[in-house]
């Protein structure tokens, strides 16, 4: 999609589009899950990009991971993922708020993407690299961040890795994004496994507790991306369909949003921090253009203003 222009109000004109049934949180005694389904969200700001078909794979699997995560988040804040590779993607970037709001960019060589199928793995796209998420609470200097090496074939092997060396518990991960009936969708499914003390149905042994988290898993495998992007089954019957030989319970569900955060007033105030013989060479025929990365939208600015 070609870039916006963008000059007089501080906000650009991207989408507003908010989908209320976004993430389904549901419990086991022995595990927490979170159902990720970003509906309209996931091609409203996949296609905005249009990146090549591998790329834009790659960024709504991580657009579902960070949108998991996030929901958990009980402080306002924000989940963010970055991901340095050294392969064909140098850099990919996708943070989700507390309120569910989504945006994400990614860096490639434009010059060698056509070598890679459209179903090219999370791995060969990135090859070596570091995985890192931070939780960021807006009102508090301190942050936690956490960096592993990358470890896996897929983005959801790569964050599992990141948790089994980073967290108490582990946690099964599945992400999916297909070009599906005309549009591109983007979900998964994240299962955490949680402390006899965190349990919000009974309190089972510990003998049982890891043999319900083995099952939990195995049943969870049994998600298809076709399950998960049709509109007509609803993400309680879905998780019924999965693991109705459990119990378990389903919480009220969590909405996600087209939500990048970029402004004209924020970028000035960056421009302002540079000299003027910097602004003058930045400058084409009276004109500073910056583009925001997340939402490809082209702010332009005229020498005389800054």
């Amino acid at each position: 999609m070609k870039n916006l222009h963008h000059s007089n109000n501080d906000r650009p004109n991207v989408p507003d589009i908010t989908y209320g049934k976004g993430i389904t949180p549901f419990f086991f005694s022995s595990a927490r899950g979170r159902l990720i389904r970003l509906g309209p969200v996931a091609h409203s700001i996949l296609e905005r990009h249009n990146y090549p078909d591998c790329i834009t794979k790659l960024g709504g699997e991580a657009l579902s991971l960070v949108a998991g995560l996030a929901s958990s988040l009980k402080f306002e804040g924000s989940f963010s993922l970055q991901i340095k590779g050294e392969g064909v993607v140098s850099m990919l970037v996708a943070d989700c708020t507390h309120k569910g709001e989504l945006r994400f960019y990614i860096r490639y060589d434009k010059d060698k993407i056509n070598d890679f199928t459209e179903n090219a793995s999370a791995k060969i796209l990135l090859k070596k690299g570091l995985f890192v998420l931070t939780i960021d609470q807006h009102d508090k200097k301190d942050n936690y961040q956490g960096m592993v090496e990358l470890t896996g074939e897929t983005l959801a092997e790569m964050a599992s890795h990141y948790f089994e060396n980073s967290e108490q518990f582990p946690y099964s991960i599945q992400l999916y994004c297909e070009w599906y009936q005309n549009k591109w969708q983007a979900g998964g499914l994240i299962l955490e496994k949680i402390a006899h003390e965190n349990s919000i149905i009974l309190k089972p042994t510990a003998e049982n507790d890891e043999k319900e988290w083995e099952t939990i898993c195995i049943l969870a495998n049994t998600l298809k991306a076709s399950e998960l992007f049709d509109k007509n089954l609803a993400s309680e019957k879905l998780l019924y369909r999965l693991f109705n030989s459990l119990e378990f319970s389903v919480a009220k569900p969590k909405s996600v949003a087209y939500g990048c955060r970029c402004s004209r007033s924020r970028l000035q105030e960056v421009l302002n921090n540079f000299s003027k013989d910097e602004l003058d060479s930045m400058a084409e025929n009276g004109k500073i253009i910056m583009t925001c990365e997340f939402c490809c939208y082209d702010f332009i600015f005229s020498r005389k203003e800054i």
